[in-house]
């Protein structure tokens, strides 16, 4: 008896049709028997969307995903729906800025839900058929002019990429133009030109780079295959670089997914192009967005950075809209502001001496010279030449000297950044270069850009004719007469 009542009794199957009042109404049809049973595999969910389905039955373990091949006329076009059957994914023409996420007073970070239309699973791969850039990443070799340069085409990607959120890596010098610049988010410090970098800032850059997802990794260092696998670490979907015009680029095209053959080992040597494939290659019509122009060089200073170098200058004797910049004195020092593609960019003190006594022999008396030194060991040098009544200034940062130059009436400057930052304000100047042809590369269309050229006839600098410079001189007057 003990033995029987252990037995399992027979389980009834359910109601294949449950009563109204019945607690299983919800529940799926099943019954339970002790006969097994063969598994049963139920077939798989299709997704909803607008491609074209076959009438022969794929096999889904095979394939999943497969729901047969895209028409031909949504081959670029929409490929979901949301739930009022309107396509939201894929869409042609330029991207548009990411919607706001709705606040959440539950939520620490402010937002709990996705924006509608936004599926996390296929947004990279909308993003990529697409070809849209979220975020990019810039870096940068060279000091302040090949940085200055750089402007341009920063705005070229905010233009080409609405909403985008474009970084900089670049030197320390560098680092220091992009007060000057309101369209870049990060601006962070990597010597991309070392040959043996610390291992760990090496890492440390990588792991930043990796961490910040870009869509998009631009270089402007020449690459070989260490900078190619450098780039390439950093997981980005697109990495751009320039690569060496010789056999140390051999490799470097298995990293990266677009190149430019530099036109010589020095891309600085190029001048105010020097980024000329680049910016032919982020342009490029798209699709249905057409080509994007570039955008002349502009740089915007703050009022605080005014502020102080107005105090600078009126300490120094000069007065707002009366005075002439002279920069390009010969220095050792980094803060000179040349380019690496013209190293004979920089004239002694006494050419200059000679220089500011035709400004102040001019018809207006008011115009006042004011030197800009980039240390302060030239400041003896140059009141033993000049006068110890002249006005010098010590400015070091890109962003003074651009503030310095917007309040002057112009610009006397051998080829440094302060004859570019004339040109982005508005100012005349007269740019003294080694040569002709520099002056044609590094100032194209000047007068248009209201510069006036005078070039050394030797090819060296130093032998320029400083009575043709007295001779340009004359372009100064001209403001004054406003003033």
């Amino acid at each position: 008896m003990a033995a029987s009542s252990l037995l399992p009794k027979s389980i009834s199957p359910f109601p294949r049709t449950p009563t109204p009042n019945s607690p299983l109404t919800h529940l799926p049809a099943t019954s339970f028997s002790t006969t097994p049973q063969p598994p049963h595999f139920h077939p798989l969910p299709t997704l909803k969307t607008t491609t074209l389905i076959p009438n022969a039955k794929k096999n889904h373990w095979l394939d999943p995903f497969d729901d047969g091949g895209d028409p031909d006329n949504i081959e670029y076009g929409s490929m979901f729906e949301d739930s009022n059957q309107e396509p939201y994914m894929f869409a042609d023409g330029k991207q548009e800025e990411d919607p706001s996420l709705p606040d959440n007073p539950d939520n620490p970070y402010g937002f709990l839900k996705f924006p509608k239309g936004f599926s996390v699973e296929v947004a990279s791969l909308g993003s990529k058929l697409r070809g849209d850039v979220r975020r990019c990443c810039c870096m940068i070799s060279g000091g302040v002019y090949e940085n200055l340069l750089f402007f341009p085409v920063i705005q070229l990607i905010k233009d080409r990429y609405p909403g985008v959120q474009v970084d900089v890596v670049t030197t320390a010098r560098g680092k220091q133009c992009y007060e000057l610049n309101k369209n870049v988010r990060w601006a962070d410090v990597y010597d991309p030109d070392l040959d043996f970098p610390e291992p760990a800032e090496y890492t440390d850059m990588i792991g930043i780079l990796k961490n910040r997802y870009y869509d998009m990794i631009l270089s402007t260092k020449l690459a070989g295959l260490g900078h190619a696998a450098f780039l390439f670490m950093s997981t980005a979907r697109e990495r751009v670089s320039y690569v060496y015009p010789n056999v140390n680029a051999a490799g470097a095209g298995l990293f990266l997914s677009e190149t430019f053959t530099a036109d010589s080992m020095n891309l600085s040597e190029g001048g105010y192009h020097m980024y000329h494939q680049m910016i032919d290659w982020l342009g490029r019509p798209f699709r249905n967005v057409p080509r994007q122009p570039l955008p002349p060089l502009k740089v915007s200073i703050s009022r605080k950075v005014k502020e102080a170098v107005e105090a600078k200058y009126k300490n120094a004797g000069a007065q707002k809209g009366k005075y002439v910049v002279i920069h390009g004195i010969e220095s050792d020092s980094k803060a000179s502001m040349q380019s690496k593609g013209d190293p004979d960019s920089l004239l002694p003190i006494r050419v200059w001496a000679a220089i500011a006594e035709a400004i102040s022999h001019a018809q207006n008396s008011g115009v006042r010279p004011v030197f800009v030194i980039p240390h302060e060991k030239v400041r003896e040098d140059v009141e033993e030449e000049v006068g110890y009544d002249t006005s010098i200034v010590f400015i070091t940062t890109p962003g003074q000297l651009a503030a310095l130059i917007n309040d002057s009436i112009g610009v006397i400057a051998t080829n440094t950044a302060a004859v570019q930052f004339a040109h982005a304000r508005g100012k005349p100047s007269i740019g003294l270069f080694s040569s002709a042809e520099k002056a044609k590369v590094f100032m194209p269309n000047a007068e248009e850009r209201k510069c006036t050229i005078v070039s050394s006839m030797t090819g060296k600098l130093i032998d320029i004719d400083v009575e043709s410079v007295k001779t340009a001189v004359q372009i100064f007057q001209m403001p004054l007469a406003f003033v």
